[in-house]
């Protein structure tokens, strides 16, 4: 026993082992795309509960509802599916996956609408989103083929080792640099541009992730019968985990405040991916061992993979909220009355108010141009004399 525990002293802390690796690979793989999956349904769940609640007067309503926590219920799975997958496969293989995701949300989006379309008009409005559907599975069929096959069992000991390193330590470095950068311009500089907060998201990602591949690499352990919480690591990934995972969805729900959700959506997708699978490459070195072969034919489906996210993101038909009130600083040859610019809104009550956009018919009577008269010649002596407009006397309130 002595000699045995000597030999596995003496093997490199990076040494995957091939007897679990291909089952392990295949295990968490299928929970990655089970997770998205059910991820994707939830969502549609939910947003078909709001939609059917759309003209409650209720904000509230739908937390009333068995749907919409069925939904909740579902992405909790899928979450826990997602999160579970990475404590058996290489970061950089599930991480990509979440293109399973886009693709099941596009479907099941068409199927929740439930809109008729003739057979021409169809394909003018889903080309794009069937090219891009088929692109994104030939892509994530590349990259499980071609990913990394095999990894090393991460405890908490090789944990530590990895962010030991100086290749780990050089790159947190060049992260933090690259993040206070962006930081400066969003805050100091004001460049709201949906690239610097997206970018801003995918740094912080790249750390969330990393800290998501250790805790549950460690608790898989822990449940396979090695005890790993006991480490200190452990709740220090986890607390990290947490934290930039928090500031990651702040900065998401700006960027959806100032941008296109589709806009979003595949943007956020291409530059969380591409520091996913640079962060698993440096910290976790899922690449080590791989061929060039492999490793090209990995990076041309993630590509495909981006480029058919791009196209399912950009067929989807952006929705404009109506504004029902006048501007009226923006108004040329109109001056403003109010000190501080704000709009004129619409009155409550439904009337005609000025500024409002409320139609109202009755008001024709008043300010709509009467018909000419249709006289002959016979009778024109008696109404010769008339003004052939009406002109309505207005009561001063």
């Amino acid at each position: 026993m002595e000699q045995k525990s000597v030999e596995l002293e003496a093997t490199p802390f990076w040494e995957p082992d091939h007897s679990f690796s291909y089952k392990e690979n295949l295990i968490g793989t299928l929970l990655a795309i089970f997770g998205n999956l059910i991820i994707s349904i939830s969502l549609s769940v939910q947003k078909y509960s709001h939609v059917r609640l759309s003209g409650s007067k209720d904000a509230r309503m739908y937390f009333k509802t068995k749907t919409w926590w069925a939904g909740l219920m579902l992405m909790l799975v899928g979450e826990l599916g997602v999160f579970a997958s990475y404590g058996f496969a290489p970061l950089s293989l599930i991480a990509p996956l979440n293109a399973v995701a886009v693709i099941a949300s596009a479907i099941l989006g068409h199927i929740f609408i439930r809109e008729k379309w003739k057979v021409k008009e169809f394909l003018r409005h889903y080309i794009l989103a069937f090219i891009g559907c088929g692109l994104t599975i030939a892509g994530t069929y590349l990259l499980v083929t071609f990913g990394p096959n095999s990894h090393e069992k991460l405890t908490a000991k090789n944990i530590v080792k990895h962010l030991v390193g100086w290749p780990v330590l050089l790159y947190l470095l060049v992260e933090i640099i690259v993040f206070c950068l962006l930081l400066y311009f969003y805050k100091q500089r004001n460049a709201k541009y949906i690239i610097i907060i997206l970018l801003l998201v995918a740094v912080l990602g790249s750390t969330t992730i990393v800290t998501v591949k250790a805790v549950s690499a460690m608790i898989v352990l822990s449940i396979q019968g090695s005890l790993q919480l006991g480490y200190p690591i452990f709740y220090v990934m986890f607390v990290c985990m947490v934290t930039t995972a928090v500031f990651q969805a702040s900065f998401l729900s700006q960027a959806s405040q100032l941008y296109d959700t589709s806009q979003i959506a595949s943007i956020n997708y291409i530059l969380s991916t591409s520091m996913a699978i640079t962060a698993g490459a440096v910290v976790y070195v899922d690449f080590k061992g791989e061929d060039i072969l492999h490793i090209c034919l990995f990076i041309l489906g993630c590509l495909t993979a981006f480029l058919g996210v791009f196209l399912i993101t950009k067929n989807r038909r952006r929705v404009k909220g109506f504004e029902p009130y006048v501007s009226m600083d923006t108004m040329a040859s109109i001056q403003n009355v109010h000190n501080n610019g704000s709009a004129i809104q619409p009155d409550i009550n439904g009337s005609f108010t000025y500024g409002a956009l409320v139609h109202n018919d009755s008001m024709s009577e008043i300010y709509g141009p009467a018909m000419l008269p249709v006289t002959q010649e016979e009778h024109k002596s008696a109404d010769a004399s008339r003004v052939p407009y009406r002109v309505l006397d207005q009561k001063k309130e």
